[in-house]
């Protein structure tokens, strides 16, 4: 197993890592550091709490050293991302990394004032951390230089993606020095992805790191049949039953995840939400709660989760499940980590029974099933060779059909003729 000696960094970060508590490099580590001190661009699939920040943070922090230190500071890396939090933790892992060394690295994202983040450019800075849309705010004003830019870095691309941010990668992408070197980090490699590193890669390496093994070998997955309508009282149980110190729930919606912390406030379980209508001041403040264990239960969207990295977590709850089987993934993930055992629960409603055979058949694996608990409801259970994807639930009937869009508009027209038809024919 290789060390991070044996990786060529200088001392003044070994000294940084060594106070860390790090002794041996990550996989994604490993094989990245050495090609981008090499000057490689570099495509990884690789997901949050695999060590991706140190493999592109270091190489970059050793290159900066070896520059002219008389030469006039300018931005010379830039790393999107695409949440406040994960932004503030790749800043704040700038720092610890950086700690020895003359560099100066700055965050800025949307939610708060921009007038320090403003005063912070203006006095220069060498690594600048953000998110697309202040980054682009900030541009637009003037007060961003990305012309002396040397490193790009694109984090969860795939996120990004997801949340629409595509075209403000584009225009960012359009402004950067053509010669440079560029980073993609993606948990997940769709088509859309595939197209996008080919547009700003150039003969690129790429690191495969598929997250399936982690969700397989050490994480308990369980799935639990259950009404839409039943779910709050059924978390509440599952809960308590499991005596539950520090998990998170996911949901699909901001609105579910307020609701669900009402619901489980009147259970006597202490919850926070974290999702994009928070302020950044109440999302910080509920994320620093959860890791300090004042409290044990955060209730997230996935636009939020992203920036959920936090040690010990025992237990995940799929409360909503995703209509993106990688999501499924990405969630259980954060759970398991540096090498112990988790445990994930998923909910399954009529309606996403769909969702749950994407899922099977991502991770290559049938969830077992908790059958005995008091609200188990075996209409959700997915019929033989059903298809991925999304179940319309018909409540008059209690039974579930594949929605068909254009079936429904047409007979929405035919009503609104006829209606018209008669209406016509009264006035004359």
């Amino acid at each position: 197993m290789s060390n991070f000696e044996s990786l060529g960094l200088s001392n003044k970060l070994l000294r940084a890592i060594n106070l860390e508590g790090y002794t041996h490099p990550t996989p994604v580590q490993a094989m990245g550091i050495p090609l981008l001190l090499d000057g490689k661009d570099l495509l990884g699939v690789a997901q949050t709490g695999t060590g991706k920040t140190a493999a592109f943070a270091l190489p970059i922090l050793q290159k900066l050293l070896q520059r002219d230190p008389h030469k006039k500071r300018h931005i010379s890396a830039l790393i999107l991302s695409p949440t406040r939090e994960l932004a503030a933790q790749i800043d704040q892992r700038f720092s610890v990394y950086g700690q020895f060394i003359e560099i100066r690295h700055k965050v800025i994202f949307g939610g708060v004032s921009q007038k320090p983040q403003v005063q912070s450019l203006r006095r220069g800075i060498d690594v600048l951390v953000a998110t697309p849309g202040r980054l682009l705010d900030l541009l637009q004003q003037g007060h961003v230089d990305l012309n002396h830019i040397e490193f790009f870095v694109l984090d969860e691309a795939d996120r990004m993606l997801d949340m629409g941010f595509i075209r403000d990668i584009k225009k960012i992408l359009a402004i950067l020095p053509k010669r440079r070197q560029n980073l993609l980090f993606s948990a997940t490699m769709p088509s859309s992805i595939a197209d996008l590193a080919k547009s700003f890669l150039n003969n690129a390496e790429m690191i495969d790191l598929s997250p399936k093994e982690i969700t397989v070998d050490k994480i308990e997955q369980s799935v639990l049949f259950v009404r839409k309508e039943d779910k709050r009282k059924l978390i509440v149980d599952v809960v308590k039953e499991n005596k539950v110190k520090k998990g998170i729930i996911f949901t699909r919606t901001k609105h579910g995840a307020n609701r669900l912390v009402k619901q489980l406030d009147k259970a006597g379980i202490n919850a926070l939400a974290i999702h994009g209508n928070k302020s950044q001041g109440a999302r910080t403040k509920a994320l620093e709660r959860f890791k300090q264990g004042r409290v044990p239960l955060l209730v997230a969207t996935d636009i939020a989760s992203r920036g959920i990295d936090v040690d010990g977590v025992t237990h995940v709850f799929n409360y909503d499940l995703p209509n993106e089987p990688e999501s499924y993934v990405h969630r259980i993930g954060r759970t398991a980590r540096a090498g112990k055992s988790g445990v994930a629960f998923a909910f399954c409603d009529d309606s996403e029974s769909g969702y749950l055979v994407g899922i099977q058949r991502l991770i290559g694996k049938t969830i077992p099933v908790i059958g005995d608990h008091r609200y188990h409801f075996a209409k959700a259970i997915p019929k033989p060779n059903q298809k991925p994807g999304k179940i319309k639930v018909n409540k008059q009937t209690n039974h579930t059909f594949k929605a068909n869009k254009n079936q429904t508009d047409k007979k929405n027209r035919s009503r609104r003729r006829n209606r018209n038809y008669s209406n016509n024919k009264r006035r004359k």
